[in-house]
Protein backbone atom coordinates (compact mmCIF):
# COMPACT_ATOMS: atom_id res chain seq x y z
CA UNK A 1 0.00 0.00 0.00
CA UNK A 2 1.06 3.56 -0.69
CA UNK A 3 2.40 5.47 2.33
CA UNK A 4 0.26 8.30 3.71
CA UNK A 5 0.75 11.71 2.19
CA UNK A 6 2.66 14.24 4.23
CA UNK A 7 1.05 17.57 3.33
CA UNK A 8 3.38 20.46 4.15
CA UNK A 9 2.36 24.07 4.54
CA UNK A 10 5.01 26.80 4.49
CA UNK A 11 3.77 30.04 6.10
CA UNK A 12 3.57 29.55 9.86
CA UNK A 13 5.20 26.11 9.55
CA UNK A 14 8.56 26.68 7.85
CA UNK A 15 8.36 30.47 7.69
CA UNK A 16 7.33 31.75 11.14
CA UNK A 17 5.12 34.76 11.57
CA UNK A 18 6.91 37.62 13.34
CA UNK A 19 6.18 38.27 17.01
CA UNK A 20 4.47 41.51 18.05
CA UNK A 21 7.88 43.21 18.16
CA UNK A 22 8.68 42.04 14.60
CA UNK A 23 11.22 39.43 15.68
CA UNK A 24 11.51 35.90 14.34
CA UNK A 25 13.24 32.93 15.97
CA UNK A 26 17.02 33.33 16.19
CA UNK A 27 17.37 29.92 14.51
CA UNK A 28 16.00 31.27 11.22
CA UNK A 29 18.08 32.83 8.44
CA UNK A 30 16.88 35.57 6.11
CA UNK A 31 16.41 34.87 2.39
CA UNK A 32 15.01 37.06 -0.37
CA UNK A 33 13.03 35.09 -2.97
CA UNK A 34 11.16 36.07 -6.11
CA UNK A 35 7.85 34.19 -6.34
CA UNK A 36 6.11 33.64 -9.65
CA UNK A 37 4.51 36.85 -10.84
CA UNK A 38 6.92 39.15 -9.00
CA UNK A 39 9.85 41.01 -10.47
CA UNK A 40 13.42 40.58 -9.26
CA UNK A 41 13.41 44.14 -7.93
CA UNK A 42 10.48 43.25 -5.64
CA UNK A 43 11.55 40.10 -3.75
CA UNK A 44 9.81 38.60 -0.74
CA UNK A 45 11.85 38.21 2.45
CA UNK A 46 11.42 34.86 4.19
CA UNK A 47 13.00 33.47 7.33
CA UNK A 48 13.89 29.76 7.27
CA UNK A 49 15.45 27.46 9.84
CA UNK A 50 18.29 25.56 8.11
CA UNK A 51 17.64 22.63 10.49
CA UNK A 52 14.20 22.05 8.94
CA UNK A 53 15.64 20.55 5.76
CA UNK A 54 17.63 17.78 7.46
CA UNK A 55 14.77 17.10 9.89
CA UNK A 56 12.30 16.71 7.02
CA UNK A 57 14.76 14.63 5.00
CA UNK A 58 15.10 12.24 7.94
CA UNK A 59 11.33 11.70 7.81
CA UNK A 60 11.23 11.47 4.01
CA UNK A 61 14.06 8.89 3.93
CA UNK A 62 12.06 6.54 6.17
CA UNK A 63 9.72 5.94 3.24
CA UNK A 64 6.79 6.05 5.67
CA UNK A 65 5.24 9.11 3.97
CA UNK A 66 4.94 10.67 0.52
CA UNK A 67 5.73 14.38 0.96
CA UNK A 68 3.68 16.96 -0.95
CA UNK A 69 3.57 20.73 -0.62
CA UNK A 70 0.15 22.02 0.45
CA UNK A 71 0.62 25.76 0.44
CA UNK A 72 -0.39 28.94 -1.29
CA UNK A 73 3.24 29.00 -2.52
CA UNK A 74 2.20 26.23 -4.97
CA UNK A 75 5.06 25.37 -7.39
CA UNK A 76 7.23 28.08 -5.82
CA UNK A 77 7.49 25.77 -2.81
CA UNK A 78 9.55 23.37 -4.92
CA UNK A 79 11.53 25.96 -6.87
CA UNK A 80 12.19 28.55 -4.15
CA UNK A 81 11.65 27.26 -0.61
CA UNK A 82 12.62 23.59 -0.93
CA UNK A 83 16.09 24.27 -2.41
CA UNK A 84 16.91 26.71 0.40
CA UNK A 85 16.29 23.86 2.84
CA UNK A 86 18.05 21.19 0.77
CA UNK A 87 14.81 19.37 -0.04
CA UNK A 88 14.27 17.48 -3.28
CA UNK A 89 11.63 18.59 -5.78
CA UNK A 90 8.25 17.65 -4.35
CA UNK A 91 4.87 17.67 -6.03
CA UNK A 92 2.25 20.09 -4.72
CA UNK A 93 -1.48 20.33 -4.29
CA UNK A 94 -2.53 22.87 -6.93
CA UNK A 95 -4.61 25.09 -4.68
CA UNK A 96 -6.73 27.84 -6.20
CA UNK A 97 -6.27 31.52 -5.45
CA UNK A 98 -9.55 32.27 -3.70
CA UNK A 99 -10.84 35.79 -3.23
CA UNK A 100 -11.29 35.58 0.53
CA UNK A 101 -10.70 37.93 3.45
CA UNK A 102 -10.23 35.21 6.08
CA UNK A 103 -8.49 31.84 5.97
CA UNK A 104 -11.65 30.30 7.48
CA UNK A 105 -14.51 31.52 5.24
CA UNK A 106 -16.72 28.55 6.20
CA UNK A 107 -15.39 28.13 9.74
CA UNK A 108 -12.57 25.85 8.62
CA UNK A 109 -9.30 26.23 6.71
CA UNK A 110 -9.97 27.36 3.13
CA UNK A 111 -7.65 24.66 1.75
CA UNK A 112 -9.58 21.79 3.28
CA UNK A 113 -12.21 21.18 0.57
CA UNK A 114 -9.49 21.14 -2.09
CA UNK A 115 -7.29 18.85 -0.01
CA UNK A 116 -10.20 16.51 0.70
CA UNK A 117 -10.95 16.18 -3.03
CA UNK A 118 -7.24 15.77 -3.84
CA UNK A 119 -6.69 13.08 -1.19
CA UNK A 120 -9.77 11.02 -1.97
CA UNK A 121 -9.48 8.05 0.38
CA UNK A 122 -5.70 8.30 0.82
CA UNK A 123 -4.38 8.52 4.39
CA UNK A 124 -2.54 11.71 5.31
CA UNK A 125 -0.59 13.69 7.82
CA UNK A 126 -1.20 17.40 7.27
CA UNK A 127 1.05 20.00 8.88
CA UNK A 128 -0.47 23.49 8.89
CA UNK A 129 -0.61 26.24 11.48
CA UNK A 130 -4.16 27.38 10.70
CA UNK A 131 -6.60 24.57 11.54
CA UNK A 132 -9.85 25.15 13.41
CA UNK A 133 -11.91 22.78 15.49
CA UNK A 134 -13.91 21.92 12.35
CA UNK A 135 -10.70 20.77 10.64
CA UNK A 136 -9.86 18.53 13.58
CA UNK A 137 -13.41 17.12 13.48
CA UNK A 138 -12.97 16.45 9.73
CA UNK A 139 -9.73 14.54 10.42
CA UNK A 140 -11.39 12.53 13.18
CA UNK A 141 -14.31 11.69 10.89
CA UNK A 142 -11.96 10.56 8.07
CA UNK A 143 -10.10 8.38 10.56
CA UNK A 144 -13.35 6.92 11.97
CA UNK A 145 -14.35 5.98 8.41
CA UNK A 146 -11.06 4.10 7.91
CA UNK A 147 -8.88 6.79 6.32
CA UNK A 148 -6.17 7.59 8.84
CA UNK A 149 -5.70 11.36 9.07
CA UNK A 150 -3.46 13.28 11.47
CA UNK A 151 -3.34 17.06 11.72
CA UNK A 152 -0.24 18.67 13.20
CA UNK A 153 -0.57 22.34 14.09
CA UNK A 154 2.64 24.20 14.95
CA UNK A 155 2.57 27.55 16.70
CA UNK A 156 2.87 29.99 13.77
CA UNK A 157 5.43 32.13 15.62
CA UNK A 158 7.75 29.16 16.22
CA UNK A 159 6.93 26.87 13.30
CA UNK A 160 7.83 23.24 12.89
CA UNK A 161 9.59 21.65 15.86
CA UNK A 162 11.43 18.30 16.18
CA UNK A 163 8.64 16.97 18.44
CA UNK A 164 6.13 17.44 15.61
CA UNK A 165 8.16 15.16 13.35
CA UNK A 166 8.77 12.64 16.11
CA UNK A 167 5.02 12.47 16.70
CA UNK A 168 4.39 12.14 12.97
CA UNK A 169 6.88 9.28 12.60
CA UNK A 170 5.48 7.47 15.63
CA UNK A 171 1.90 7.84 14.38
CA UNK A 172 2.69 6.70 10.83
CA UNK A 173 4.80 3.75 11.98
CA UNK A 174 1.82 2.46 13.98
CA UNK A 175 -0.55 2.42 11.00
CA UNK A 176 -1.49 -1.10 9.82
CA UNK A 177 0.00 -0.42 6.37
CA UNK A 178 3.32 0.70 7.87
CA UNK A 179 3.62 -2.44 9.97
CA UNK A 180 2.78 -4.65 6.99
CA UNK A 181 5.44 -3.01 4.80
Amino acid sequence: MRPPYLLLDIDGVLIPFPNADGSTPATHARHDVVPTGRSADNPVTVWLDPAHGPMLMDVIRTGLVTPVWCTSWRQDATTLIGPLLGLPALSYVDLPRPQITTSHPNGYLWKRDHVDAWLGDAPAVWIDDDFTGLDHAWAAERTAKGTSTLLIQPDPHHGLQPAHLTGLTTWVSQLPTARAA
